[in-house]
């Protein structure tokens, strides 16, 4: 799928979070533009990483801090684990996904649950579902 421009994914980032109450910052776009060029569902720490490079002098706590404003604003996902660990995704799409057991990595799982499947597993009673989130544990190819 092509991507769109820089400006304009720019633009966009920019009136998501200012409908929201947040300003653009450079630090908000190099957190967003990381997470929208990768596929790996990085934690903050591998993405203070990559964001280093064309900021150097950002700190890991502004990081977190971009990274939870990206989530609150529904501009990128927080996976998070019973071990207490977090990874993003900046793919906000329905998918889901595949975590390996051994060293944590997180893959997207091509296809889509019907949505006649969606809607019978939302219908539980008495309770109301606000979200579901699928995700298939295992060995990746590498640890195997």
């Amino acid at each position: 799928m092509p991507t769109a421009p820089q400006p304009v994914v720019r633009d966009r980032l920019r009136e998501a979070l200012e409908t929201r109450g947040h300003r653009f910052t450079e630090q908000r776009g190099a957190v967003h533009r990381f997470l929208a060029g990768t596929d790996t569902h990085p934690t903050a720490e591998e993405v203070f990483r990559g964001v280093r490079g064309e900021l150097p002098a950002i700190s890991l706590a502004t990081v977190y801090k971009n990274l939870e404003t990206l989530v609150a604003c529904g501009l990128a996902l927080k996976l998070t684990y019973s071990d207490g660990s977090s990874r993003y995704d900046g793919r906000t799409d329905p998918h889901h996904h595949a975590r390996c057991n051994k060293c944590g990595r997180v893959r997207d799982v091509p296809g889509d649950l019907p949505p006649e499947v969606v809607e019978e597993l939302q219908s539980c009673p008495s309770f109301q579902v606000t979200g579901y989130r699928l995700e298939l544990t295992g060995v990746c190819s590498a640890c195997a």
